[in-house]
């Protein structure tokens, strides 16, 4: 594939910045996919968390809604919804009713961490030790969009019949097997969870069995771009997140703080190690410096998508980033 014709798609946390509120998070969320549908962004992802001071997104299928009802051609989904908090059943009648709502725009990306710690998943009924039972789970909710069957006594009312895309997502090996296996599209975490990306790669596309969903496999990878005018300022502005990955390893979850000048100078030697192992996956730059790592990582994986995410403390910031980001794709060759 040429690397002109990959196509990105935008991941978002909707970030709750310090000082403001999940409201105002979900304002720019709206604004920020209504200039990526502009920007020719293929698709609009939120993710599921819960119990996070700095993720908006918890109620995942709701924020889908809202997102989706304020554009008009860009798709909107879950990446993803933690499959082991829910019933195969309710996600199905979520994203039937999402597809119905919203036809032919609506993807359901699976993953089976809990999106959050374990006093939030007990807080949330769920019993921890179900996440070896998310193979099963996804079968039973592939299985409500299919048409009923005579005498099928539990049915996903809005849902079957619907064709919603459904993809598993992962940072292991596991979801690749798992994704071969069913002949689903396949999107890796290595935003932030890098180290098996080329191993989970290559596993999936192995392995892959077609199936009605789709004929061939189907790669896409998570990517954070940080882009500004120069190279320094996008170093400063990526802090935001840099400060955001150390409180969250740290046990201390926070608001996503300020950017501060010198940031890593700050830190001991395993926060920035940690630091380099998350973000490895990243471009930190000016245009010209996102668009050579871009290609760069698109070359080596072989990626057939790239999912963007940036996280800024400023609103005008961050879409800028995005800007510069897809002016990157336009000229990758």
């Amino acid at each position: 594939m040429s690397l002109a014709k990959i196509p990105f798609s935008v991941l978002d946390l909707a970030p709750i910045t310090e000082g403001s509120n999940a409201a105002q998070s979900f304002r720019n969320s709206l604004d920020l996919a209504q200039h990526a549908e502009r920007w020719g962004f293929r698709r609009y992802w939120l993710a599921e968390h819960h119990s996070m001071p700095g993720i908006a997104s918890a109620a995942t299928a709701v924020v889908i809604a809202h997102i989706a009802a304020g554009t008009s051609a860009i798709r909107v989904g879950a990446g993803g919804v933690m499959l082991p908090n829910h019933s195969p059943l309710v996600i199905a009648e979520q994203f039937g009713t999402l597809e119905s709502l919203f036809p032919g725009r609506i993807d359901l990306g699976l993953g089976r961490a809990p999106g959050s710690d374990q006093a939030a998943a007990r807080a949330m009924r769920r019993a921890l030790t179900r996440g070896d039972e998310f193979p099963q789970d996804v079968v039973e909710l592939i299985s409500y969009f299919e048409p009923a069957a005579p005498g099928q006594r539990v049915r996903a009312v809005p849902g079957e019949g619907l064709k919603v895309p459904i993809w598993i997502l992962g940072s292991s090996l596991f979801g690749a097997q798992l994704a071969a296996a069913l002949g689903l599209p396949y999107a890796f975490a290595s935003h932030f969870a890098p180290e098996q990306m080329m191993e989970a790669i290559a596993l999936y596309r192995a392995q892959f069995r077609p199936s009605a969903q789709l004929e061939q496999p189907y790669v896409m990878l998570g990517f954070n771009v940080f882009a500004a005018d120069t190279d320094e300022e996008a170093a400063v502005l990526a802090t935001s997140m840099q400060q955001a990955f150390v409180n969250l390893r740290s046990g201390r979850p926070s608001r996503l703080k300020p950017p501060v000048a010198g940031y890593l100078d700050l830190l001991a030697p395993p926060e920035k190690a940690l630091l380099a192992n998350v973000l490895s996956s990243s471009a930190i730059g000016s245009l010209e410096t996102v668009r050579e790592k871009l290609a760069a990582f698109i070359a080596r994986t072989g990626a057939d998508e790239l999912m963007i995410t940036c996280q800024m403390f400023d609103h005008r910031t961050r879409l800028h980033s995005f800007e510069i980001a897809a002016q990157a794709r336009d000229g990758l060759a």
